[in-house]
């Protein structure tokens, strides 16, 4: 599914904004994150070092804000129905992930972001860490790892290196 949507984006924008550019926006988007990022440089042939820098920045932009805004967000978009029911799936998806994570503690949110999987990453932990109350020091550089960590798994899968 990641490379069928980083290919779609790549097409969009083919042409139309530079390579780096269309790496960063497809890292920001919930869902592709880093690993669709990785995807679209693969196939935009840009620079592996390049390529993970950006996709790791534009991965990890975003989360701060979801982990200090999030609640208040979901509060004040839960008085339109279109959105009550999104919120209702993510709190369930949050739910059903929930003993993994406090099981294992900090071990938890780190493999559950770190392992690039659909349903997993950056956002869906910090998500789920600020659903779950977990302090922002210490689920950022937490969650900043396993991002780290997902793009190395997804430099080995999309550019075989190591």
């Amino acid at each position: 599914m990641a490379e069928t949507l980083a290919n779609f984006f790549v097409e969009l924008f083919r042409e139309k904004i530079p390579p780096e550019l269309t790496i960063f926006i497809i890292s920001l988007m919930p869902i592709l994150e880093l690993r669709g990022g990785m995807i679209a440089a693969r196939i935009l042939d840009v620079n592996f070092y390049e390529a993970f820098a950006i996709c790791y920045v534009g991965n990890m932009l975003p989360i701060p804000f979801i982990l200090l805004f999030i609640k208040k967000i979901f509060e004040w978009l839960r008085r339109f129905k279109f959105f009550e029911k999104i919120i209702v799936r993510l709190e369930d998806k949050t739910e059903r992930n929930k003993q993994k994570v406090l099981r294992y503690k900090s071990w938890g949110l780190l493999v559950f972001v770190a392992v690039p999987l659909p349903g997993t990453g950056g956002w869906t932990g910090a998500l789920m860490a600020a659903l779950l109350g977990i302090d922002f020091k210490r689920s950022l550089p937490i969650i900043a790892l396993g991002v780290f960590i997902a793009g190395l798994i997804m430099s080995l899968l999309t550019y075989g290196i190591f």
